[in-house]
């Protein structure tokens, strides 16, 4: 029996101490006064009285009962019913009352007072308080504590003749008896009726098992307040230990919703902080950070708004609120729909008729209780069917004195199929579950309910799954029987308690409540003690069975078996692929290997492969060969590769026992086992697994202690959680149970001696488990420190679990190297130390948990160490073996083919490359066999990273797979950890991305050291960012000098650069003033002037300016003729040539020419003191002198003011480019620089120089020069601070064309009158004139902001939105990563590509680009000039000046203009190469920045939609792309003309060349590559008239460049012709026979093979043959001879036709390749037949213009060597006698020698068209003095005689004498050196 109350407490309002408005409780009286021994009095029932504190009430409130709820340090809860009355104050507490208090009364409401004015006249004045009678329990009988209270509170108010005093003595000498057990047999035992002395009768109804909780109608009512979803999400946060908080304005609701969520957790006990009823003094609990569930009055919400990780509940608005940063996790599917439908179905049954036709009758709906007991139920199904198979995962410890049990979640989660649920891992992982463990576990206690709904529903549970109508049976099954537990005599509950009468709290009673006899109430507690102590004890009797274990688990959803149909098959291979192995047959097992390791992905092949290997040990042991083993540990470690570190499926478990019992035989005395080799896995360094496995092995050891011998013996290496096979074996929780049964019945001695046996089971386990752990964690060599970095969760146990140890797993390695490793310094760390203390930890937690004496545990610390310690003796010796045994024969490492120059770095380390994000590579939607993985080698060269390797899939036979990028081309490296594809090692592995879309994703093999590796990568860091320039490979290529020391000076007639130079230092000394003289002195090399008329033939088309002009910079009055020499060189650069063919300045010394012209070329910044980055020579308008230009370039950013650099042939406006100007204002930034004093007319004077600069530029327009009036334009200055202009439409911004079609067609000058003004005005009258601007300045909008328009219109501003550079360079990783992903994508298709792609915004800068060039050309094309001056004038004003050209001049869209405009505009105007591709150390911080790649992208785009009117292919672009960025060429080195002097390279291009090999210039590179093939030329190049291109600029027109995404692993990338494995026909001498080439099929495999090369276009393919041919018949000839031969052929066959147009040799409609088209209109609706015309010299129709024959004839030069006969360079000729053939004689021919053909021909006689013969002197070996032969000429001189020798024959020649044969064969050998 248990007391039915301990306390009964009378508690009272009393003033606070510190006189605040708020009182506090006393307790006036408390019975008994004694504490009770095994029950003290709880402390701070006060606060618990009155939540919300103790306060004053002006009206008489009707009384309060709640029940709060106190938990005590042992935990255990104490019930305080408390009911709450109000009394008048008296007088003496009035007056302690504070003002504050009185005003609060003020305030009360009227209506409250006049209503109790109603009944009784209370005076104006009274206050009330509150007084608390409470009643504490340790037993929940909310409904007795009630009546009992109100008894007494009746007796009080309605003065019956009852003594208090005997009421409280009956209450609290009442007992009630315990539940469950015998007593309830009889109904008098079971339902007790009390009655306390006043006539009164209760029924006290006690549980029938005291295990389920009582939940009256709380769980109803909580999912009445709060609906399905809501308490759903309560129960999971609960469970998952969240903060719960409920909110209401009732109490007894807060108690309720409390209690009934508690219910919920059934089977589970909360075991955190449990409040229902919170008071308001203790808010502060609220920010405790364990979980709770706590209830709050509504009133102090606004205290729980900023409390950020709790739920908060409100009951009486129905919300549950969630914060942001709080995940709960949902139950898993499907129980979480099935939960919730039966819900709605027990809440709402009309639910399913809702719909009917014909709804049946209403049935009743169950009563409140019952429905309470039906949503009980469903949690109860719910927690069996989550927890189904429960005990089957329990492991028994220890049976007695006490049993230890522990839970094996790894093996439960993988065996519910449950792994990666979230909410189950949480609530196992808890303490409620850990509780639920130690108290269920138990095999031998009383059952329950859910004990019998896990063991024997389950079968039914899972069948009705679809079946609702059955689910809900069995709900009100379940929940019948949980309401006969809590009610168990329904029909004895009759009450009768005396209640106060209506309204009776408002009687005027002056009577406060009476103050109590202690000693009547402690006489009547004293004489129930007295009467109790005669009777027995009351034991709670149970009965106690054996717990039914129920059916082993299943998976909570059976996962679709499709992916099972073919396991049967896989398990047979795997099973045929060991008996193989095992019986020596190596070549069958090798076969299989491949399908083996696929198989293993699946679980039950990983299973059954265990269970195979096991059948192969006998006694504990099996030797195997060298192969065998090799093979075993292969197939282990691809079983253990996919284990996580639980080891969920006990793979890694079954698989334990065998790693020690498979070994081979190193030499005589030592044998390796299979540990050494399966040790990098995760699963070996979780503590979790040794855990869960020595439990298990602990409980098959004890369990065998118990069984009799005559049962079997069970094996210790029994996969855990598996059930014997014989129903007769019992579980080792039934033996449990057994000796559970018989300990109380056995002797003293005989329960020592079994806790004796049982610990020393457990000891013998600790040192078994210790020496295991040693085999797996100590590696084979243990000075091999990488181990323990990837262990790095020995290092750091106490923290997390080894949590980096399975981040690494997932690749997701720490980026920086230094953080990568668990410990500071892996190599000082001690392997042993670790390792001990790894084992240390161990031992500690399970032998303490599983009471092994201390003893025995100090013992075991002193041997762990030693048995480590002899462990690591035995590993030296299998180490020293294991190296001596011959290596596994690995493939040669295949060594790449290198560069001339190129010099390997770092010798070949053996890697595998892994496939990365593009599916190509590994087969993927184009078909074809898996290249990766491929295995190899890395090499580091002094240009490349390069692998070569062949693919690991045996199926793809031996392709070699090459993947290569420049050194210089690495964007990022990075550390990962990764698994070897053959051997499934972990190994460290790198990620290397370059800007040329290569990744190269490597895994180390493991012969390759970390040292190694770590060499690589300094190694690669220092190739990639060299301290200096002169570091990098096109430097060092072939360099026989050291960049300090000068080269030797080539003995040549024309000037050295070494005098040029010295002038050039000598003039910057007298021009540049001091601060330059002490920059370093540079060593120019040799140079010579190749192929360009010396300089003083040039005299009168460029000559230097000799007229005297007033000179800021130079203080000599003319140029010296040092700087005339200085001028020739820079006439020489590219810019000049390009001025010249635009007709465009003059450096003329007569003043007459010189005025006629608008613009003049300046030398002013021919010694770069005004700007840097400028070319030596600038075009500037005619009338600005020199002097003034240098205060011009101080309004500009980097000093780049407005220069002219193209001019249009038609309409004569000029494109001009600048840098932008300075942000301050050019006023502002003026007064800033010239300080002290500023001076007011230096200040303007700047601005208008600015200004008259402006105006020149406008007035050297032939269209405007005659209004010269206008000379004054409104002050630029000023202007840059007015209102906006008219372009405010233009926006380079957003995605879709912006600039509208209102702006398109006022730029062409249509619709000039309509177009108002952007705010509404009528537009000004200088808009209405029928004429644009003269010149526009297109700046960034934020530069131009608030400029006024000039009145006069002579200048207009266009401010455009652009991107800067950080914007391009974070789009182009962006882009990087899109089109080069690191790993695959986890959505298939292209989708996940496009998204990416579109992510990088990297189109939409293209279209940008291409927008605003548009517009440029547009407006050029208009006849206005344009200044485009943005950024710093050197990135996008590049882009955009160049595309400007390119659609605007067809010059530039040949091959030397493309050349000459990137020479122009990129190299002379410094774009800053080096600094964008950070090419040196100091450039590393700032990243690649590809300005020129994207420029490159836009002329793609341009030229796919306009195919014919390039000279150069696609191919031309994808290499310039390459090589701009590979460091390979000096072309794009540095950041502008004059670095390029100060290094000596300028002139370096045109001459000092030493052979053939080292190219310097890549544009030297394409030139001699253009002779051997016609890779870079157009074969659709037929040009039309029409010069200006506009393409289209949309998104939607723009595609992905596949410069990109394409990949050639059969070689690397093409770009580096000599690489490249030639072409598919094999050159002449190399052919053995010299017959045609043998027919050979070849599968083209995508992303493998090059296309092109495998499968070249037609006409290269004849090109090709004809060559081939010609070449046999002994007269070579170049492609570019045939190839015009063709088109002349072809352009007189059209003559002959007698037609105007030719007849196209290629007709094709081509809608999407338009030739040309305006910007603003549609594409036609059917797409024109386009004759494809080879004719570029013949226009059709309509006349063209002087310039665009000059663009024709300079195109012409280019290819001049490829002329045709009738026009041919002959650079030397005469007569020669040759030797014939064989048996021949010798005759006189005239010999042509053609330096531009690179050949030797000869004809008949002089003036003989038809050619003879050729002699190639690409073949000429040697040209030496000959002999006279028979039949030579008699007449002549003996050493007229020379021989030419060829690779094919010896040309025997003889001159007509002695000089002439000499100067052949000087001419002869300067044609070679030249070549």
């Amino acid at each position: 029996m248990a007391r039915l109350a301990d306390y009964f407490v009378l508690v009272a309002f009393g003033p606070h101490p510190r006189g605040s408005g708020e009182g506090q409780g006393q307790i006036l009286q408390r019975f008994p006064e004694k504490d009770w021994e095994d029950n003290p009095f709880p402390q701070g029932i006060e606060l618990f009285c009155q939540p919300s504190g103790w306060q004053l009430c002006p009206e008489r409130n009707p009384p309060t009962f709640f029940v709060a709820v106190l938990t005590d340090i042992n935990s255990e809860r104490h019930y305080c019913a408390c009911l709450t009355f109000w009394e008048p104050v008296e007088s003496t507490q009035e007056v302690v009352c504070t003002e504050d208090a009185t005003e609060k009364e003020e305030e009360a409401d009227e209506g409250g007072q006049a209503r109790l004015s109603s009944t009784a006249p209370a005076q104006p004045g009274q206050l009330f308080a509150p007084k608390t009678l409470v009643l504490v329990s340790r037993l929940d009988h909310t409904e007795v504590f009630r009546n009992s209270l109100g008894l007494i509170y009746a007796i009080h108010v309605e003065g019956l003749n009852v003594c208090l005093e005997n009421v409280i003595g009956n209450l609290l000498t009442c007992t009630v008896p315990l539940a469950g057990g015998s007593q309830l047999d009889s109904v008098e035992e079971g339902a007790r009726t009390i009655s306390l002395g006043a006539g009164d009768r209760q029924v006290i109804q006690t549980p029938l098992v005291d295990s389920l909780p009582v939940s009256r109608c709380s769980v109803a009512l909580l999912f009445r307040q709060l609906g399905i979803t809501n308490v759903l999400s309560l129960f999971c946060a609960a469970l998952t230990e969240h903060k719960v908080l409920f909110l209401s304005r009732s109490y007894q609701r807060l108690a309720d919703a409390c209690r009934g969520l508690l219910a919920l957790l059934f089977p589970l006990r909360y075991s955190f902080t449990y409040v229902p009823i919170l008071p308001a003094q203790l808010l502060e609990v609220l920010s405790t950070p364990t979980p709770f569930i706590i209830g709050v009055n509504a009133a102090f919400q606004a205290e729980t708004q900023e409390l950020l990780d709790v739920i908060i509940a409100d009951l009486d608005g129905g919300t549950v609120t969630v914060p942001e940063c709080v995940h709960i996790p949902p139950l898993p599917e499907p129980l979480q729909s099935q939960t919730h439908n039966v819900l709605s179905m027990v809440l709402d049954p009309e639910l399913e008729l809702a719909d009917l036709a014909f709804p049946p009758p209403t049935t009743s709906a169950s009563s409140l209780k019952m429905q309470d007991k039906e949503l009980r139920a469903v949690f109860l199904r719910l927690f069996a069917q989550l927890l189904q198979g429960y005990r089957w995962c329990l492991h028994i410890v220890r049976i007695h004195p006490e049993p230890v049990i522990r839970f094996h979640k790894a093996a439960f989660l993988g065996q519910r199929g449950l792994v990666e649920d979230d909410f189950l891992m949480k609530v196992l992982e808890g303490m409620a579950f850990a509780g639920f463990v130690s108290e269920r576990g138990v095999p031998y206690r009383s059952t329950d309910l859910f004990d019998e709904l896990v063991a024997h529903e389950v079968a039914r549970m899972r069948a009705d799954e679809n079946h609702p109508h059955r689910v809900l049976r069995h709900v009100q099954e379940l929940a019948e029987q949980l309401y006969k537990n809590e009610n168990p005599y329904p029909a004895v509950a009759m009450h009768k308690v005396q209640r106060p009468g209506e309204a009776s709290h408002l009687r005027r009673t002056h009577r406060p409540f009476p103050r109590l006899d202690e000693g009547t109430v402690q006489w009547i507690v004293d004489q129930a003690a007295a009467k109790m102590q005669g009777a027995p004890p009351a034991v709670k009797a149970e009965r106690r069975t054996t717990v039914p274990s129920g059916p082993p688990m299943t998976a909570i959803l059976e996962r679709c078996s499709g992916t099972h149909i073919n396991s049967a098959r896989r398990l047979e291979v795997v099973r045929n692929c060991i008996s193989y192995v095992f019986e020596g047959k190596m070549l069958e097992a090798k076969k299989l290997l491949p399908a083996v390791l696929r198989a293993l992905k699946g679980r039950a092949a990983r299973r059954c492969l265990a269970h195979e290997l096991h059948l192969h040990v006998q006694q504990n042991r099996a030797v195997l060969d060298h192969q065998q083993f090799d093979f075993v540990v292969r197939m282990m470690n691809c079983c253990l590769q996919d284990c996580t570190s639980l080891d969920e499926h006990g793979i890694a478990a079954a698989l334990l026992p065998l790693v020690t019992a498979f070994c081979r035989k190193l030499s005589p005395g030592v044998t390796q086992f299979a540990y050494s080799c399966v040790q990098e896995h995760v699963v070996w360094s979780t503590p979790q697994f040794w855990e869960a496995m020595f439990y298990g092995d602990v409980q098959t050891h004890i369990r065998a202690l118990y069984l009799e011998p005559s049962d079997d013996r069970v094996s210790p290496s029994q996969e855990v959680g598996e059930t014997q096979s014989q129903d007769d074996e019992r579980s080792a929780l039934d033996v449990a149970s057994e000796q559970r049964r018989l300990w109380p019945t056995l002797s003293r001695e005989k329960q020592q001696e079994l806790v004796q046996k049982e610990e020393s089971t457990v000891f013998s386990q600790a040192i078994h488990y210790a020496n295991r752990m040693s085999y797996l964690l100590l590696p084979l060599d243990s000075s091999k420190s990488r181990l323990l970095r990837e262990r790095a969760g020995l290092g750091d146990l106490e923290s997390a679990s080894n949590s980096l140890v399975t981040n690494s797993m997932a690749g997701s390695v720490a980026e920086s190297y230094d953080t990568e490793s668990g410990f500071e310094d892996a190599e000082t760390c001690d392997v042993a130390g670790a390792v001990v203390r790894f084992i240390n930890r161990f031992v500690d937690k399970v032998c303490t948990e599983s009471g092994v004496t201390s003893d025995h545990l100090k013992g075991l610390h002193v041997m762990v160490p030693d048995i480590v310690q002899m462990h690591i003796e035995t590993l030296e010796a299998v180490h020293r073996e294991s190296k001596r045994l011959p290596p596994i024969q690995k493939p040669k490492l295949l060594r790449p083919r290198l560069l001339p120059g190129e010099e390997c770095v770092l010798d070949g380390l053996r890697v595998y490359l892994l496939p990365d994000g593009r599916e190509e590579g590994v087969g993927g939607s184009g078909g074809g066999p898996a290249l990766l993985p491929a295995e190899g080698a890395v090499f580091l060269t002094t240009y490349r990273v390069i692998f070569t390797g062949m693919p690991t899939d045996p199926l793809v036979g031996d392709q070699v797979v090459v993947r290569s990028f420049p050194v210089a081309a690495l964007t990022k490296e990075k550390r990962i950890s990764v698994q070897t594809p053959v051997d499934q090692l972990l190994q460290d592995g790198l990620q290397l991305r370059s800007c040329t879309f290569q990744l190269l994703k490597m895994a180390f093999d493991e012969e390759v050291g970390s040292d190694s590796a770590e060499l690589f990568r300094k190694q690669l860091h220092k190739l990639r960012y060299p301290p200096d320039i002169r570091g990098t490979f096109a430097f060092t290529l072939g360099s026989a000098h050291t960049p300090g020391r000068p080269p030797r000076v080539t003995k040549d007639k024309t000037p050295s650069l070494r005098t040029l130079s010295r002038n050039l230092v000598k003039n910057a000394k007298k021009t540049i003033g001091r601060q330059y003289v002490t920059r370093k002195k540079y060593n120019p090399p040799g140079w010579e002037n190749r192929g360009q008329p010396p300089p003083e033939d040039q005299e009168d088309e460029i000559s230097v300016s000799e007229e005297l002009e007033p000179s800021t910079l130079t203080p000599s009055s003319a140029l010296k003729p040092s700087d005339r020499m200085t001028m020739s060189s820079l006439v020489e650069r590219a810019c000049c040539r390009d001025y010249q063919r635009l007709g465009l300045g003059t450096l003329s010394s007569s003043l007459s020419r010189a005025k006629s012209e608008p613009f003049r070329i300046s030398p002013v910044n021919r010694m770069y003191a005004i700007c840097r980055s400028y070319p030596g020579l600038l075009i500037v308008p005619q009338s600005i002198q020199d002097n003034a230009l240098q205060r011009v370039s101080r309004c500009y950013r980097q000093n780049r003011f407005p220069v002219v650099c193209w001019r249009s042939g038609r309409s004569k406006a000029v494109l001009l480019r600048s840098g932008g100007l300075h942000g301050k204002g050019v006023v502002g930034l003026f007064k800033a620089q010239n300080t002290p004093s500023p001076g007011q007319a230096q200040t303007d004077s700047s601005s208008l120089e600015q200004e008259k600069y402006l105006q020149a530029v406008v007035s050297s327009m032939p269209r405007y020069a005659d209004s010269s009036g206008r000379n004054t334009l409104s002050s630029f200055s000023s202007a840059h601070m007015g209102g906006h202009g008219k372009w405010s439409s233009v926006r380079a911004s957003g995605r879709s064309s912006v600039l509208g079609a209102d702006v398109g067609s006022r730029l062409a000058g249509r619709d000039l009158l309509s177009t108002p003004h952007t705010n509404g005005t009528p537009p000004d009258s200088g808009f209405l004139r029928p004429q644009r601007a003269a010149l526009y300045i297109i700046g960034d909008k934020a530069q131009l902001k608030g400029v006024r328009p000039d009145p006069l219109q002579q200048w207009e501003l266009v401010p455009i939105e652009v991107f800067e550079a950080r914007q391009v360079k974070a789009s182009f990783k962006k882009l990087l990563k899109a089109c080069v992903p690191g790993c695959p994508a986890v959505e298939s298709g292209s989708a996940s590509f496009l998204r990416s792609l579109e992510e990088s915004e990297w189109l939409i800068q293209i279209h940008k680009l291409l927008q605003i060039s548009v517009l440029v050309v547009e407006l050029l094309d208009s006849g206005s000039s344009v200044l485009v001056s943005l950024e710093d004038g050197w990135d996008i004003t590049t882009q955009v000046v160049s595309l400007v050209q390119l659609l605007s001049d067809p010059f530039y869209r040949t091959l030397e203009g493309f050349r000459l405009l990137v020479e122009k505009e990129w190299l002379s105007f410094g774009h800053r190469f080096s600094h964008r591709g950070a090419h040196t150390l100091a450039g590393q911080s700032s990243g690649f920045t590809p300005v020129f790649l994207q420029f490159l992208d836009c002329v793609h785009q341009v030229h796919l939609q306009f195919p014919m009117e390039f000279e150069f292919s696609q191919f031309y672009l994808k290499f310039l792309g390459y090589h701009h960025a590979s460091r390979r060429f000096r072309t794009f080195l540095l950041d502008s003309d004059y670095e390029r002097i100060e290094l000596g390279l300028l002139y370096e291009e045109k001459g000092e060349r030493r052979g053939q090999l080292a190219c310097r210039s890549v544009w030297e590179y394409v030139d001699r590559l253009s002779k051997r093939t016609p890779m870079f030329y157009n074969y659709t190049y037929a040009p039309e008239d029409t010069e200006v291109l506009r393409p289209y600029s949309n998104v939607s027109n723009l595609k992905v460049w596949d410069f990109y995404t394409e990949e050639t692993l059969a070689e690397g990338p093409p770009y580096d012709w000599e690489l490249a494995q030639g072409p598919p026909e094999p050159p002449e001498e190399e052919r053995p026979d010299g017959g045609a080439p043998q027919s050979r099929r070849r599968v083209v495999w995508p992303c493998y093979d090059s296309r092109p090369r495998v499968q070249p276009d037609a006409i290269s393919r004849l090109l090709e043959e004809l060559q081939r041919l010609e070449t046999e018949l002994g007269r070579p000839e170049r492609w570019k001879d045939t190839w015009d031969r063709v088109k002349a052929a072809q352009r007189l066959e059209g003559r002959q036709d007698g037609r105007g147009t030719p007849s196209s040799l290629l007709v094709s409609t081509v809608p999407h390749h338009r030739r040309s088209l305006g910007v603003y209109l549609q594409e036609g609706p059917v797409g024109s037949t386009l004759s494809l015309s080879l004719d570029s010299d013949q226009s059709s129709g309509s006349t063209t213009s002087s310039s665009r024959q000059a663009a024709r004839r300079s195109t012409s030069t280019l290819y001049s060597q490829f002329q045709t006969a009738e026009s041919e360079n002959r650079s030397y000729e005469g007569t020669l006698y040759k030797k014939g053939a064989f048996m021949k004689p010798w005759k006189a021919r005239w010999f042509v020698l053609d330096k531009t053909k690179h050949q030797l021909r000869y004809y008949d006689h002089r003036v003989d068209t038809e050619c003879k013969g050729v002699i190639d002197l690409a073949e000429v070996e040697a040209v030496a003095p000959g002999t006279p032969t028979i039949g030579a000429p008699k007449t002549v001189d003996e050493k007229a005689f020379f021989d030419v020798k060829t690779t094919r024959r010896v040309y025997n020649f003889c001159a007509q004498d002695v000089p002439s044969a000499q100067q052949w064969v000087d001419r002869i050998q300067s044609c070679l050196s030249d070549a």
